[in-house]
């Protein structure tokens, strides 16, 4: 029985040899999230500055609407005065 387990034992550490954990692996798994994070910030970073441009313009497009239905009641108002004006002018 002690010779099965030690073959099978021989036998694992031939077909799975244990990694150990040394500076060179620590390096590649620090330059592998350095990688990582070079191409996610800056995207992140981007997309953020386009949402808050366009929180920005939308909120410039509500003003310019605003602006733009309160000149048409301001000139419909004045079309009503100069209205009545030429009409009281014609009456006296």
């Amino acid at each position: 029985m002690s010779e099965k387990s030690e073959l099978l034992e021989e036998i694992d550490v031939v077909l799975i040899p244990k990694r150990r954990l040394d500076v060179s692996y620590f390096i590649y798994i620090f330059l592998t999230l350095t990688f990582i994070t070079m191409f996610a910030f800056p995207k992140i970073y981007i997309t953020q500055q386009i949402y808050f441009k366009s929180r920005d313009i939308a909120k410039l497009k509500r003003e310019y609407d605003t602006l733009k239905e309160e000149n048409k009641i301001i000139r419909a108002s004045v079309e009503e005065i100069k209205f009545k004006n030429q009409i009281l002018d014609t009456l006296f």
